[in-house]
C-alpha cells in the first residue's frame, strides 16, 4: 500500500466517512495487505497521533527493504527516461519483487499499468 492510499484511509477513518479508501477496502477484504518502511515513514511524518497511526498500521504485514530491491531501484533508475521519485522508486520496487499491486492514488505509478489501483478512480458497476 501507498502512502496516499494510508493516508486516504486514516483520514476516512478519523472523519467517519467511507470514501474511497474505505470503499476499496470493502472490496478488497480478502486480499493480502502488505506496507513498507516508506510507506510507514512517510504516513507518521505526517502523523498527529503517531502512537495511534503505529497502533493501526501493526496490523498489515510488513515487508522489509533489502539489497535486491536497492539494486532493483538503481537498475530502474538508471535505465529509465522518466526517473522516479526515489521513494516511489523503492515502493515500486518493493512491490515488484513480491508481483503485488501498489494501491495508491499517485501519478507516478500510472505507468505500471496493472500493477496499479488507483483506490479514487471509479469504479464501474456490472
Amino acid at each position: 500500500m501507498d502512502t496516499s492510499f494510508l493516508i486516504d484511509l486514516l483520514n476516512e477513518m478519523a472523519d467517519d466517512h467511507a470514501g474511497p479508501a474505505l470503499e476499496w477496502l470493502k472490496r478488497n477484504e480478502k486480499s493480502q495487505l502488505w506496507i513498507s518502511p516508506v510507506t510507514v515513514a512517510e504516513v507518521l511524518e505526517g502523523a498527529a497521533d503517531a502512537r495511534a497511526v503505529k497502533a493501526y498500521l501493526a496490523r498489515y504485514s510488513w515487508q522489509g527493504i533489502h539489497r535486491m530491491h536497492a539494486e532493483k531501484v538503481a537498475l530502474r533508475q538508471k535505465r529509465s527516461s522518466r526517473r522516479m521519485g526515489e521513494n516511489d522508486a523503492w515502493q515500486w520496487a518493493v512491490a515488484e519483487r513480491m508481483g503485488a499491486v501498489i494501491v495508491g492514488h499517485d501519478a507516478a505509478f500510472q505507468r505500471l499499468g496493472a500493477r496499479y489501483d488507483d483506490h479514487r478512480r471509479t469504479q464501474k458497476t456490472a
